[in-house]
């Protein structure tokens, strides 16, 4: 899979970019229940970058393509009262993996 593919499995079929600047097409999130606006919150931004990266971030592709070092799950619902009122929480676990070379997280490795 080239670079360029991946880049647009992870960020949407719209997505591009070149030594500083990386472009998202917010129509390309349609997909996961995002109504492209001018007043989209980077909540819901980055939910939608998410969502759609675990379509092809899955655990199954990470063991089967070596060059895939992270994988998003599903984890499970929970309630959750703040003040008064009750929530309903959803969980999103992505998970890292690289060689044990260093104990912080690098963009750079992955």
């Amino acid at each position: 899979m080239s670079w360029q593919s991946q880049l647009q499995q992870v960020f949407g079929a719209g997505a591009t970019q070149d030594a500083s600047t990386l472009i998202i097409d917010k129509a390309d999130f349609a997909a996961v229940g995002l109504t492209a606006d001018t007043s989209n919150t980077a909540e819901a931004l980055l939910i939608a970058i998410i969502l759609t990266a675990q379509s092809s971030l899955t655990e199954a592709n990470f063991e089967t393509n070596l060059e895939q070092s992270i994988y998003v799950e599903t984890g499970l619902p929970s309630f959750r009262t703040r003040n008064t009122t009750q929530y309903r929480t959803d969980s999103l676990a992505i998970t890292l993996a690289k060689l044990d070379t260093a104990g912080q997280i690098d963009p750079d490795d992955y």
